[in-house]
């Protein structure tokens, strides 16, 4: 697929078909992931594939608001980053996560980001339980890691819209010599 018809394909879907992806399929958008650029090259976001039915519910109730359609999904990969390593952890994650999210749709799925690092389990309450220790109650997350987000895919169940216009150039900032 042509990286412009990836970027315009590329939708925010939270409504899927029960077709589970192949396992190929998912440790190979996985694998397209892992060659994100990362600061001083130092590779540190790692990757869960859940494809347990059973485990995604259990992700979807993480949050009382944003994440209740993750039961829908037929896999989730969370996204998770090493602290250990560097401060950059997030920014490096946020990168794998797009790529994630790209290759996604070049192998003709689609997907929608959950955000996961410092948001709370209940909206109304803040300072309460956060999602990730929620996460961390039945997901096994390497010592060291912290999760960035939640990426639930699968083949989508009907056509999205396409990206709505706006003005992008607003959007842009030229600096140049006079």
């Amino acid at each position: 697929m042509e990286f412009k018809t990836i970027l315009a394909k590329r939708r925010s879907v939270r409504k899927f078909s029960p077709t589970t992806p192949s396992r190929e399929v998912l440790l190979d958008i996985v694998r397209d992931a892992l060659t994100a650029p990362s600061s001083r090259n130092m590779h540190t976001t790692r990757f869960m594939i859940v494809d347990d039915r059973e485990t995604i519910d259990k992700i979807a109730g993480m949050r009382d608001y944003g994440s209740s359609f993750v039961t829908g999904a037929p896999a989730a990969i969370v996204v998770m980053g090493d602290t250990t390593k560097t401060d950059l952890w997030r920014e490096n994650c946020a990168i794998s996560a797009t790529m994630l999210q790209l290759s996604i749709v070049d192998h003709g799925l689609a997907s929608c980001w959950v955000h996961v690092a410092g948001r709370p389990c209940v909206q109304a309450e803040p300072e309460g339980k956060k999602a990730e220790e929620y996460l961390r109650t039945f997901l096994t997350i390497p010592e060291g890691c912290e999760v960035e987000c939640v990426v639930a895919l699968g083949y989508s169940d009907f056509e999205p819209k396409p990206i709505p216009e706006w003005d992008s150039e607003a959007s842009i900032i030229w600096h140049t010599r006079e």
